[in-house]
């Protein structure tokens, strides 16, 4: 029996990402670890493949310092790009978390780094040779955007994403593109093409969550000095979450979505929940330091979804200093405290987590941090949940599932028994979400932020601890701050 179409595809794909990665960078087969439920964050500083100085770029910095290193010439971008894609293509053979395989251009940009400083003195930019991962669904000219569906394989892209025209202006070095779930709506990353991402501290239980999953684990596997995702549900706080990092996801129209393949027609995804782009990192400073690039890139000079505003990100005192030294007892900072999303009660160790965090807050900050508690039913905070779900199913995914079958694709277990064809919402149905959309925003605008005068909000990101894979089933925590257009992040308090 001759193979599906989509199967001689995933095949062309798996050769030509295999032709991409010299096998002296890559953990010879027979001393590949067992499949089993272990920790493989070790492996790459254990396994032979990567030098100490090597071991000492990838493991030794965060992302300002590491710029600062090859600013003053301590290393050089192209070693820094070696020694990152290295890495990358060990953290793939482990977790099966790239796409797109950059390296022979990323040390050609390098190269171009180094002779620009060698001849100036100057830097390009503050990312200047810093190796910087993008999620699949970003353009880069001349590169496949697949987003895990087969028909739009060997199809590569025109131009670039805005976003990866800015990280390239700020000297970024783009050397990968990251997996993700077919089509992206999926809350655990896998695909018919690039197969499952693992999660590199449990590969066999733990899911690495979704869309933004191969992004998390690359940087978990300090594959990457800095990751962009898109979360639209909770895309890149739940990888984020799951893998023992941090992201962030913005407000709408604080960095372009503009240049970005989703497998929908054009401008489909404002018919619904907007997915917006951010980073994912080791260190909330890293972070930081994303979104300073962003706010100096002027993205509103090309794209006119992005607000115009100078200033909006400004950067926190320096990350080294203790809390205590940032906050003022004169006005102290008032952070709401929720403790469910209304819907779906949490299990004994999220809550357990949460009340540890705020009796150390209590106990620690007492003069300059005010706790208030918020309860999700009484604000109305807990509507968020359907109202959003609602939003998901607006476009009736018409156009997506036909570019699947076209190929006689099947869809991924999870989505089968959820995504369906359905009738798009006629214009007066979506006109009547848009208005309980608007109308739930200005009430919790009061009842959660003005009726208690909270600076910040702190949640769990799920009711449970890290699930296993295909496991995640309470989405309410984290698309709720997609549709109220609040900005949410992830930060780790402990395993």
């Amino acid at each position: 029996m001759s193979p599906a179409q989509w199967e001689t595809i995933r095949d062309r794909k798996l050769d030509e990402q295999r032709s991409r990665i010299g096998a002296e960078w890559l953990i010879p087969t027979k001393q590949l670890p067992v499949y089993d439920d272990s920790n493989v964050e070790d492996i790459p500083r254990t396994c032979g493949v990567l030098s100490s100085r090597e071991i000492e770029i990838t493991d030794g910095f965060d992302a300002r310092r590491l710029a600062a290193a090859i600013r003053v010439k301590t290393y050089t971008a192209v070693e820094v790009t070696i020694a990152f894609s290295k890495r990358a293509a060990i953290a793939n053979q482990l977790t099966s978390c790239l796409t797109e395989v950059l390296f022979a251009s990323a040390l050609h940009r390098a190269a171009f780094l180094d002779a620009h400083l060698a001849q100036t003195g100057q830097t390009l930019g503050p990312l200047h040779g810093l190796p910087i991962s993008v999620k699949d669904t970003f353009d880069i000219r001349g590169i496949d955007s697949s987003v895990g569906i087969s028909t739009l394989a060997f199809h590569p892209a025109q131009d670039n994403a805005l976003i990866v025209d800015t990280l390239l202006a700020a000297g970024a070095v783009i050397h990968c593109k990251t997996n993700v779930p077919q089509s992206m709506l999926a809350l655990d990353s896998v695909n018919n093409i690039f197969g499952r991402v693992l999660n590199p501290r449990n590969r066999r239980q733990w899911t690495a969550g979704g869309s933004s999953g191969g992004e998390a684990a690359l940087v978990a596997m300090r594959g990457s000095v800095i990751g962009v995702g898109t979360d639209v549900g909770g895309s890149i706080r739940i990888p984020a979450f799951v893998n023992g990092i941090v992201g962030i996801k913005p407000g709408k129209g604080r960095i372009s979505a503009k240049g970005l393949t989703t497998g929908q027609l054009p401008a489909a995804g404002k018919v619904g929940l907007e997915a917006c782009v951010g980073p994912i990192a080791q260190t909330i400073d890293d972070l930081g330091l994303f979104m300073e690039v962003i706010e100096n890139g002027r993205m509103w000079e090309v794209d006119p979804e992005v607000k115009a505003e100078e200033g909006w990100w400004t950067r926190s005192p320096d990350p080294t200093l203790p809390l205590s030294t940032k906050l003022q007892a004169e006005k102290p900072l008032k952070i709401g405290v929720i403790p469910s999303d209304g819907i779906t009660t949490p299990l004994p160790p999220v809550t357990a987590a949460l009340h540890r965090l705020t009796q150390q807050l209590q106990t620690h900050h007492k003069t300059t941090i005010k706790l208030i508690p918020i309860n999700p039913t009484a604000t109305g905070f807990s509507a968020s949940q359907s109202l959003a779900n609602k939003f998901f199913s607006a476009e009736g995914s018409a156009h997506l599932l036909s570019l699947i079958s076209s190929t006689s694709e099947p869809l991924i277990p999870w989505l089968s028994p959820r995504l369906r064809q359905k009738p798009p919402a006629t214009l007066d149905h979506f006109r009547a979400l848009l208005a309980r959309r608007d109308a739930l925003q200005t009430q919790l605008l009061r009842t959660i932020w003005k009726d208690n005068d909270i600076d910040i909000l702190i949640c769990p990101v799920a009711p449970h601890p890290v699930p296993p894979i295909d496991g995640w089933n309470a989405v309410g925590y984290t698309s709720a701050f997609v549709l109220l257009d609040w900005p949410a992040g992830v930060v780790q308090i402990g395993e």
